[in-house]
């Protein structure tokens, strides 16, 4: 049986990525002004954050489901069945809208929907871990119940610098980004059980952000019963400044010596999701590497 992987560009996989990986990304809109934009498609990662420098107002919304439907169609040319692995449903409708449309023909007992609760990197890892499990022979059901059964196997926590663009996505008041910004506050974020964008402390350095970010990947791998992440993925995710990244992969390699992979993947977070972040987001990861692919 041939399973096709299918996500969306939540999960920050690159075009050049999809292809190595085989692994279909279905782009999700996001408006600047008056106009859409497709990451990679008709908008560089350069410009927009030149835009977003300059003060242009963004929205995000989920894909449509005419471009949901074309991916599909034609992955179901070449495969028996689809596993697709969205952006988390606390933060997008697009879980329950992949949901509804699976349950219609001629996508019925075909296409499977996780709602694995990942976001960026740990999305990422998601949709590598389908593509492994459908290597190894699982249906597309048994992947989809491993996935959600899974979904609180990981931590993610992202710094930001500013708090005007949580503000600007309704995700704080402005009264909060007010005070925020004058105690010139720099939130920590993370992704709750439920999926969805939380709070976890408030700091006012870039030392203390990475302080945090480490503070929150222990208690997530404590968590998990894994606290030297022997059995778990590191990754590192950023907005615009991958030197930033790139000192802070040092760092973690040097904090978790005994990770269960050597290499410390640093991947850009997705226009979709720095839409909210801003300039100089920096976030990592831990991602507990599923039991049945632990022998492989």
């Amino acid at each position: 049986m041939k399973i096709g992987i299918c996500t969306d560009s939540g999960s920050g996989i690159r075009k050049e990525e999809s292809e190595i990986f085989g692994i279909t990304v279905v782009p999700m809109p996001f408006r600047m002004g008056d106009q859409e934009y497709f990451e990679g498609i008709n908008m560089s990662r350069e410009l927009f954050f030149e835009k977003l420098a300059e003060g242009e107002e963004v929205s995000t919304s989920q894909p449509s489901m005419e471009s949901l439907m074309k991916a599909w169609d034609a992955l179901l040319l070449e495969n028996d069945e689809i596993v697709h692995v969205p952006l988390s449903s606390g933060l997008s409708g697009s879980t329950q809208t992949a949901l509804m449309l699976s349950q219609e023909e001629p996508y019925l007992d075909r296409v499977f929907v996780s709602d694995s609760r990942g976001v960026s990197v740990t999305q990422r890892m998601q949709c590598l871990f389908a593509k492994e499990l459908a290597e190894k022979g699982y249906t597309g059901k048994a992947i989809q119940h491993l996935l959600n059964s899974i979904a609180g196997d990981n931590g993610i926590y992202i710094g930001v610098s500013t708090l005007k663009y949580l503000k600007r996505g309704g995700r704080i008041t402005p009264v909060a980004a007010a005070i925020g910004s004058l105690l010139q506050i720099k939130p920590v974020l993370s992704i709750n059980k439920g999926g969805k964008l939380d709070s976890f402390k408030k700091v006012r350095t870039e030392r203390q952000v990475r302080e945090a970010i480490i503070e929150g990947l222990k208690d997530s791998l404590e968590r998990m019963g894994d606290p030297e992440a022997r059995k778990s993925y590191i990754a590192v995710a950023y907005t615009d400044n991958l030197a930033q990244a790139e000192e802070f992969r040092a760092q973690l390699m040097e904090t978790f010596p005994h990770r269960y992979e050597e290499e410390i993947v640093i991947s850009p977070l997705s226009l979709l999701i720095s839409c909210h972040i801003g300039e100089n987001g920096l976030g990592a990861a831990v991602i507990k590497r599923p039991d049945a692919l632990e022998n492989t």
